[in-house]
């Protein structure tokens, strides 16, 4: 065989050698390409304007702050003012579907947008806006229950939203009736939950109309609401709220007997203020907590939120129609708003003194103050079309969504990171 018959076979098989080198290297820049995103994937799906504030997997250890960590422990965060934030909202009314109807402001005409651009800013201290990634590895493994009213269903609803940016949860409800809901998220083993019991303690509506046309109400102040109680003990947390609802007229019980009421328009019944069965409803609440035998969670109190109505009452054409924050120096917590926080905060320390004789832990999240502060969140008439043929009054008690209350999981967050750092203190406390 001559040299050129040679040459072809050498040249092709040269060629392949460097194809095959080629195409290894290919492959190797490949697969360190695909690691990489999917390291980086939760970066990936995240939708903020600004994904710079996404950080890694939190853990309290690793956490640092240019501020001393004592300082910043010892900061009170429900005094404050609030300050622009062009970077909200997180998400709309078309990306979240746990939006209440009578909560979707956007959906339903509300044309200004400016409400939703607020942050939370404490006095002496920044609150970072809310990480849904460093929330949801924080609670990975964990369950939070809500309990309480609407605006307890209201906050669920807002950290459902917030959280929609990395994953929604999948219904998981024991049943259908929609005042007791159970959610999972899956990737991170988190169940979130919501209990309907808008006195805490046992009630039942006597009449539909009652002498306000929303219902009276039999509220038995010294009996637990079984319907939370028996199942809290299988939460890492709950978040406690009331209110609203002690407004409606009610026959107070206790003991098995009438002891008062309120509005009831009775003949020889005492009328008392609302706080007489606010007080004692939450010292049965607490006390159906400190009275269980184990408790691994922690029980958070979740303070009075403000209704803002104005130029008259709720049924008498109040309303709630500003567009802007109040300045802190602008608005004073008074009248029952004042009653009404302090009696939340004094059964508060009662039971977590006697909480602390058990072991247990209660925290506070303390929103009452920066909430007076917000009359342009409300709904007021944006929770329905306007040709609607529904009795509907202007709703001055819940929060748009998006809106101020989103800033509620800030707190949240910032107290869960401040568990998470008192942990390990305890645990390496000279660390």
């Amino acid at each position: 065989m001559s040299l050129k018959s040679m040459e072809f076979p050498l040249r092709n098989s040269r060629q392949s050698i460097i194809n095959t080198k080629n195409i290894s290297i290919l492959i190797a820049v490949t697969l360190i390409l695909f690691t990489i995103v999917r390291l980086n994937y939760p970066f990936l799906k995240y939708s903020s304007k600004n994904p710079t504030e996404i950080s890694p997997p939190y853990h309290a250890e690793d956490e640092s702050i240019n501020i001393k960590d004592q300082d910043y422990e010892k900061c009170d965060i429900s005094t404050g003012e609030w300050v622009p934030n062009p970077e909200a909202p997180y998400y709309t009314n078309k990306t979240c579907w746990a939006i209440h109807e009578h909560q979707n402001c956007m959906k339903y005409g509300r044309q200004d947008r400016d409400f939703m651009r607020w942050k939370w800013k404490p006095d002496g201290c920044d609150l970072p806006v809310f990480n849904p990634y460093q929330f949801l590895d924080i609670v990975r493994g964990k369950s939070l229950a809500f309990i309480g009213d609407s605006v307890g269903r209201n906050q669920m609803q807002s950290l459902i939203c917030l959280l929609s940016r990395v994953e929604y949860p999948i219904d998981v409800s024991y049943t259908p009736d929609e005042h007791f809901k159970r959610w999972n998220y899956v990737s991170y083993n988190f169940t979130l939950a919501h209990y309907w019991t808008p006195f805490l303690v046992k009630a039942k509506e006597e009449d539909p109309n009652g002498p306000t046309h929303t219902g009276l109400f039999n509220i038995y102040l010294d009996e637990f609401d079984e319907s939370w109680t028996n199942h809290i003990d299988e939460f890492d947390y709950i978040v406690l709220n009331a209110g609203h609802w002690f407004y409606r007229p009610a026959m107070y019980y206790e003991k098995g007997r009438i002891v008062g009421c309120r509005f009831c328009q009775v003949s020889n019944i005492t009328d008392f203020p609302m706080t007489f069965g606010f007080r004692r409803a939450f010292k049965t609440a607490f006390k159906a907590i400190n009275s269980l035998e184990k408790l691994k969670g922690i029980t958070f109190l979740r303070t009075f939120a403000p209704s803002h109505f104005e130029n008259g009452l709720w049924n008498q054409g109040g309303n709630c129609v500003r567009q802007r924050p109040f300045r802190s120096n602008e608005s004073v917590m008074e009248g029952e708003n004042l009653d009404l926080y302090m009696t939340q905060m004094e059964e508060y320390r009662v039971a977590e003194r006697e909480g602390k004789k058990k072991g247990f832990r209660f925290r506070l999240i303390d929103t009452t103050q920066a909430m007076l502060l917000r009359p342009d969140g409300h709904p007021s008439r944006y929770g329905h079309w306007p040709n609607e043929n529904v009795t509907l009054y202007n709703d001055c008690v819940h929060w748009c969504l998006p809106g101020p209350i989103d800033s509620w999981s800030d707190f949240l967050l910032h107290l869960l990171k401040m568990e998470g750092r008192r942990s390990h203190k305890e645990r390496y406390p000279l660390a």
